[in-house]
């Protein structure tokens, strides 16, 4: 996949579009800023179909919002550890004031299974949560997984890879 474009949402989060071969699906790749050192460099060794949007987060509205934009195929969330799944949370309500922009965030989340089979255990995952709070399928892998783990599923869907 070819990096296309980067820029910051008006939540202040850093996105960026990586296209691949025509058709295919668009996928969604959210990371924390701690974890999204690894994800450009993981993205462009995918040779596959689609669209990878990828989305530096901070908190779980500019990742809902980046959801509802993109209607992605599936979410890919960059953690620590791969997890297979995870317990409903809830997000402490709070007012978020950033560049200019405000809006509240908080609320309850549902839990979550990954949408392929995994080796991690279950944790939680705020981002996973959000995701199967949209009805989208969710995994959660770490840094050096995302490749192979976004292949694999690419592999598994309608004009995949």
């Amino acid at each position: 996949m070819e990096l296309t474009g980067s820029w910051t949402d008006i939540y202040g989060s850093v996105r960026a579009s990586f296209e691949g071969r025509a058709g295919g699906q668009v996928w969604l790749i959210a990371a924390p800023a701690e974890q999204a050192a690894a994800v450009p460099d993981a993205l462009q060794g995918v040779d596959g179909k689609g669209r990878a949007e990828f989305l530096v987060y901070e908190g779980v509205t500019p990742l809902l919002a980046a959801i509802a934009e993109q209607n992605p195929y599936g979410v890919l969330v960059v953690a620590e550890q791969a997890l297979s799944g995870g317990p409903a949370v809830h997000v402490p309500e709070q007012g978020i004031d950033a560049d200019g922009l405000s809006y509240r965030e908080g609320g309850s989340l549902p839990d979550w299974a990954s949408a392929l089979e995994t080796t991690g255990e279950e944790g939680v995952n705020e981002a996973a949560s959000a995701a199967a709070s949209a009805g989208i399928p969710v995994v959660v892998v770490s840094a050096p997984q995302i490749k192979s783990t976004l292949k694999a599923w690419m592999n598994r869907t309608p004009h995949g890879r």
